[in-house]
């Protein structure tokens, strides 16, 4: 086998380990589990789901109104009706600060992470927050990519797999769906952000201009200053993309100097 092709593989094996463990696995894990709990079927939730979010769930922030004794522990989460986020890795995270959330109460001021399928942290006061500026709530925004997310993710495994058992110049460019995810993200996003910034309602008790939230670093909307910055599972974007591009670049070397080797026979 041509070593570009085996540098190819390996990259791509790399690549779906990280997004396997980082995404697609949680979120399978956990599919549907927060819709059991929210319409009272909790005692439909397998042990193999609570055992993964329990995994999971270790060195995550847990919103301030969460008994300690129930954290990394969904079936105590669930009981004392602690707010449950998302299984995968976050994404990206924004946090807020504001002089009636001191710090004595919200050390890390008002955080909430975004996942592929979903949210986490202190998800009930941000949209407190949100209703206050007149901002829809969060799950307003991303219904669908929240609902194809899983399924997109299983697709795009399956293309990375024939990626590698293939050697056809147009399933190469599957390679750059992966390579694209960080931008892709970013895209979302920062659309979504400006979505919700710019319709705002009248229902709002603080009247503010519409505006485009801050998507990286630090801003102020009202009398809040934010900070958005990406987190774990972004860093586990990038290197997805970078290895696939790695693994496209790779491939195409061999199939090109294949290619050669076949007209000069």
């Amino acid at each position: 086998m041509h070593p570009s092709l085996i540098k190819a593989r390996v990259f791509t094996v790399l690549a779906l380990i990280i997004l396997t463990i980082s995404f697609t696995f949680p979120m399978l894990a956990f599919h549907g589990v927060l819709n059991k709990v929210h319409e009272g079927k909790s005692e439909e939730i397998s042990s193999f789901s609570k055992t993964i979010w329990d995994l999971y769930s270790q060195g995550r922030y847990k919103s301030v109104t969460t008994d300690k004794e129930a954290h990394n522990n969904l079936e105590k989460m669930i009981e004392t009706q602690a707010e449950l986020g998302s299984c995968s890795l976050p994404i990206w995270a924004v946090s807020l600060e504001a002089p009636n959330y001191p710090k004595e109460a919200f050390p890390e001021g008002i955080p909430v992470f975004f996942h592929f399928d979903g949210y986490s942290g202190e998800v009930h006061e941000m949209n407190t927050i949100n209703h206050y500026v007149g901002m829809d709530p969060m799950w307003v925004g991303g219904t669908i990519e929240r609902e194809i997310g899983l399924y997109a993710l299983l697709a795009l495994t399956i293309g990375m797999i024939y990626f590698m058992a293939y050697n056809n110049r147009i399933l190469n460019y599957l390679m750059l769906i992966p390579a694209s995810l960080p931008l892709l993200f970013i895209a979302d996003y920062s659309y979504w952000l400006y979505w919700f910034g710019h319709n705002l309602h009248d229902w709002g008790a603080f009247k503010i201009k519409p505006f485009m939230p801050t998507v990286f670093g630090d801003g102020k909307i009202a009398q809040f200053i934010t900070h958005s910055y990406p987190t774990i599972g972004f860093y586990m974007l990038v290197a997805i993309g970078l290895l696939s591009l790695l693994a496209f670049f790779a491939k195409q070397k061999a199939m090109n100097e294949m290619q050669e080797q076949e007209e000069k026979a």
